[in-house]
C-alpha cells in the first residue's frame, strides 16, 4: 500500500463548500434506566431460546416420527421415521412453509441472520421491525425441524436483537443506545443457547458493539448473566456437549511435535472455512439464476438435502461399515457428540460426513432457508479435524495425537474463522465442553484458521454477505474505519478537466458551480487565472497538491498517506490503469473525513 505515496501527484482546486446534513438525536437515558432495560432484553432472550427449542422439538417431531411433542436432544440421533423413504418430501414441505413466511411477512428473516443485525446497527439507526423475530422464530424452526443444515444460534441472535431495538424504539433514545440493547439482546440469545454466558458477552464484544466501553459491556453481561439463569433453568446445567471423559484435566503438556500438527489443522480449516464462505453464495447465486421463484428454487435445494440425509440412513452401514443416522440433518449435535466421545472413528467417513455436511449446508443456506451457521461449522470441524487426527495417528505412528482434541480445536477454529469471532470462539468451545486441557491445541488452530481465511478472503460470512450489497462494516474487532475503502468515502461531486478543456471559460465558469474541479498534470499559470477569475471571490479559491491513491486503498492508509505528503485532498482512481494515466472517479477532502467520523460518533457510548 505504501507505493502508492510514490506516485504523481496532480494539483486539484476546490471551490465549493459541501454541507453534511445533520441528525437530531434523542437525549440519552440513564444509565441505571438502560441497566433495568438490559435485564429485560436478557429475560426475553433467555425465554425465547427455550420456547425456540420447544419449537423445534415440536416441528421435528411431528414431521420426521408424526408425534406431537416439544421433547427434542439433539445430542441424540432421531430413529428411523416412519415414513421410510417418503422423509425425503419432508425437508420440501419445510421449504414451502418457510419461503411462505419469509416472502409474505419478513425478508430479512432469510438466511443465517446475523448480517441483518450488524446492517441494522450501522445503517439503520439499530431499528429492527418486531415482527422479524417472530417470523425469524417460526421460519427457523421450520427449517431446522425439517432437516435443513442450519443451526439455531443465528435466529435466537435475531430474535433477541430485534426485541432489543423494539425496546430502545419504545423508549425515547439514541441510537448508540438502542445499538448496545441489540448487542445485549445478541449475547444473551447466544448465552442462554449454548450455556455460555462469557461467550455471549465476547460475541457481543467482537461483532455487535461499535464501542466497547465499561457501560456497554455492563448491560451486555446483566442480558447475558440474565438470558443464561433462565436457560439453565428450563435446559439444565450440564454443557452443550456433556462428555465426562473430557471434563477431567490430566496436567500433561503438548509436545512441539502436537502443537506443529494442530498448526497444520489450522491451515486445513482456514481453507475449508473460506470454502464454506465462498461456497454458501455461490450457491445462492446459483439458486437466484434458477427459473422460477423463492418457493421452486428453496423446495429444490431442501429436496437435495432430503435426498442426502435419507442417503446417509440408508447407505452409512453398507457403504463405510457405520451405524444408519439420519448425520446431516438439522443442527447435527448428536455426531458432533459421537465424534467426541469416540463413537466415530473411520476416517474416510469422517472426511465424506464433513464434506457432505458442507455440501448440505449450502444448499440448505443457498436455496433460501432461515437459520444459523455455527452448528454446521462446529459439524464440519468436528468430523475433519476427527479425521485429520486418525490420518496423523497412521502416516506418523510415533505421534501421540488425540482425536477428540483434534476435533474440539477443528470445531474452534472452523467458527472462529468462518464468523470472524476468533476471541468467541476459543472460550465458548471451553464453555461447551468445560474441557481446558485442550485449550493450547484450540487458540493456535483458531489463531491460524483466522489468519489464512483473512489472507485468502478478507470477509467473514457475516461481512461478505454484506458487502456484496454495499455495506461495509467491522469485522471481529477490527475498528469500522478499517473496513472502510477509499471508493467507500469518496465523493463525486467533482469534475475533471484538461488543459484543453480548462481553456474554455464557459466550462471552467460551469464546473466551478458544479463542485470540486481536479485538474491533470501540464496546466499551466493561464487555466489558474481562469479558474481564479470564475471561483467565488478569487481569493477563497485553493490549489493544492493531491494525493492520487486507487480505490480500494484502505481509510487508514488514505489518512497515512495525507498525513506523510501533508496533503488536504486526495484524488481516487480507477485500478488496472497506465500508470501515467488519470482515471478519477472520486475526491476526498476534510468534509467526507468529518463524516465518517460523524457516522462513528453516532455509535459511540
Amino acid at each position: 500500500m505504501a507505493s502508492y505515496a510514490s506516485e504523481p501527484r496532480i494539483p486539484l482546486a476546490t471551490s465549493m463548500d459541501s454541507n453534511v446534513p445533520e441528525t437530531q438525536e434523542q437525549p440519552a437515558i440513564p444509565w441505571w434506566t438502560m441497566w433495568l432495560v438490559a435485564l429485560a432484553v436478557g429475560v426475553v432472550a433467555g425465554f425465547g431460546a427455550v420456547v425456540f427449542r420447544g419449537m423445534i422439538g415440536g416441528f421435528h417431531n411431528l414431521l420426521f416420527l408424526g408425534r406431537w411433542s416439544f421433547a427434542y436432544d439433539t445430542n441424540v440421533h432421531t430413529p428411523a421415521s416412519p415414513w421410510g423413504a417418503g422423509i425425503i418430501l419432508v425437508p420440501l414441505l419445510g421449504a414451502l412453509i418457510v419461503a411462505f413466511l419469509v416472502k409474505t411477512f419478513a425478508p430479512e428473516a432469510k438466511g443465517h441472520g446475523v448480517p441483518e443485525v450488524m446492517s441494522a446497527v450501522y445503517y439503520h439507526d439499530g431499528k429492527i421491525r418486531p415482527v422479524v423475530a417472530l417470523v425469524k422464530a417460526l421460519a427457523s424452526a421450520v427449517s431446522i425441524g425439517s432437516g435443513g443444515s442450519v443451526g439455531r444460534e443465528g435466529p435466537i441472535i435475531q430474535i433477541g436483537a430485534a426485541f432489543g431495538s423494539t425496546l430502545g424504539q419504545i423508549i425515547a433514545m439514541p441510537v448508540r443506545q438502542r445499538a448496545i440493547l441489540i448487542a445485549a439482546g445478541a449475547g444473551g440469545g447466544i448465552a442462554a443457547t449454548f450455556n455460555t454466558p462469557i461467550g455471549g458477552i465476547l460475541f457481543a464484544v467482537e461483532l455487535m458493539l461499535a464501542c466497547v466501553s465499561p457501560k456497554s459491556v455492563m448491560c451486555v453481561a446483566i442480558s447475558c448473566v440474565t438470558a443464561t439463569a433462565i436457560g439453565r433453568r428450563f435446559l439444565g446445567m450440564l454443557p452443550a456437549f456433556n462428555v465426562p471423559s473430557l471434563v477431567a484435566f490430566q496436567g500433561s503438556t503438548e509436545p512441539l511435535t502436537l502443537l506443529v500438527c494442530v498448526l497444520a489443522l489450522g491451515v486445513m480449516i482456514g481453507l475449508v472455512a473460506c470454502l464454506t464462505t465462498r461456497g454458501i453464495y455461490w450457491f445462492e447465486d446459483r439458486f437466484d439464476a434458477l427459473p422460477g421463484n423463492y418457493y421452486t428454487r428453496h423446495m429444490t435445494g431442501m429436496l437435495l438435502v432430503g435426498l442426502m440425509f435419507w442417503g446417509a440412513m440408508s447407505f452409512s452401514d453398507t457403504l463405510f461399515g457405520q451405524p444408519d443416522h439420519y448425520y446431516l440433518q438439522g443442527v447435527g449435535y448428536a455426531t458432533i457428540l459421537d465424534v467426541l466421545d469416540g463413537g466415530l472413528t473411520a476416517t474416510g467417513f469422517l472426511v465424506a460426513l464433513g464434506l457432505a455436511k458442507l455440501l448440505a449446508t449450502c444448499l440448505t443456506l443457498g436455496s433460501g432457508a432461515s437459520g444459523g451457521i455455527f452448528s454446521p461449522c462446529m459439524f464440519i470441524g468436528a468430523t475433519l479435524g476427527a479425521a485429520s487426527a486418525h490420518a496423523l495417528g497412521w502416516l506418523f505412528p510415533g505421534i501421540a495425537v488425540n482425536p477428540v482434541h483434534f476435533a474440539l480445536a477443528g470445531m474452534a477454529a472452523m467458527v472462529g474463522s468462518t464468523t470472524g469471532a476468533t476471541m468467541t470462539a476459543i472460550i465458548m468451545m471451553f464453555e461447551m465442553t468445560r474441557d481446558y486441557a485442550v485449550i493450547l491445541p484450540v487458540v493456535l488452530a483458531v489463531a491460524t484458521a483466522s489468519a489464512v481465511h483473512r489472507w485468502l478472503l478478507p470477509s467473514t460470512i457475516y461481512t461478505l454477505k454484506l458487502l456484496r450489497r454495499g455495506e461495509v462494516v467491522p469485522q471481529g474487532l477490527v475498528a469500522w474505519r478499517g473496513e472502510l475503502r477509499a471508493r467507500h468515502v469518496m465523493s463525486t461531486r467533482f469534475v475533471l478537466l484538461d488543459e484543453g478543456a480548462a481553456r474554455d471559460e464557459r466550462l471552467v465558469a460551469d464546473s466551478l458551480a458544479r463542485g470540486l474541479v481536479v485538474l491533470e498534470r501540464g496546466t499551466d499559470g493561464n487555466v489558474r487565472r481562469l479558474l481564479e477569475k470564475h471561483g467565488p471571490g478569487g481569493a477563497s479559491l485553493q490549489r493544492r497538491l493531491a494525493v492520487q491513491v486507487n480505490e480500494g486503498v484502505s481509510l487508514h492508509e488514505v489518512l497515512r498517506l495525507m498525513t506523510d505528503a501533508d496533503a488536504h485532498e486526495v484524488v481516487v482512481r480507477a485500478p488496472g490503469r497506465a500508470s501515467g494515466s488519470v482515471d478519477v472517479i472520486g475526491v476526498i477532502t476534510e468534509v467526507e473525513l468529518v463524516a465518517v467520523s460523524r457516522a462513528d460518533a453516532r455509535l459511540m457510548s
